[in-house]
């Protein structure tokens, strides 16, 4: 038995009983079973609120896996180096290298691209760091540019 077939239940009871609304009594408990049975539309309301919009996101969820599939199809490619089996050999967008700044020891965390860059301002002190990356370090790459 849901809420609403509940709040029925009760409003049925109470009619049976034959409660005298004149009393006192009867005022108060008439009065509480209205409350109940308008609390309880609130809430089938709410439900049914919160039903269509989980339909909703459930919708928009599917629209943006699409919209991702189309966007991100092309993200195969490696940039890091010349190799073309570089798609088996390594996980290029997903690497992320530590360093440790010289003067004041702060741990600095980053990806692929920054280290292209070759260099950055240390985010903690402002001293200039300078990165000598080759690409990828994976080692059917490395394997490929010593039979050249």
């Amino acid at each position: 038995m849901d809420i609403c077939e509940k709040i029925a239940y009760i409003k049925g009871l109470a009619e049976g009983l034959g409660i005298d609304e004149a009393t006192k009594e009867g005022k108060v408990l008439t009065a509480i079973i209205d409350l109940l049975e308008d609390i309880t539309e609130e809430i089938c309301e709410i439900e049914d609120g919160c039903d269509e919009l989980m339909e909703q996101i459930d919708a928009v969820d599917e629209d943006l896996a699409a919209l991702e599939d189309i966007i991100y199809e092309d993200d195969d490619d490696c940039d890091c180096c010349d190799c073309d089996d570089c798609d088996d050999c390594c996980d290029c967008d997903d690497e992320v290298y530590e360093i440790e700044c010289p003067v004041c020891n702060d741990i600095i965390y980053l990806d692929g691209e920054m280290l292209e860059e070759e260099g950055m301002v240390c985010p903690n002190c402002g001293t200039e760091l300078e990165f000598d990356f080759d690409g990828c370090d994976c080692c059917e790459c490395e394997e490929a540019e010593t039979e050249e």
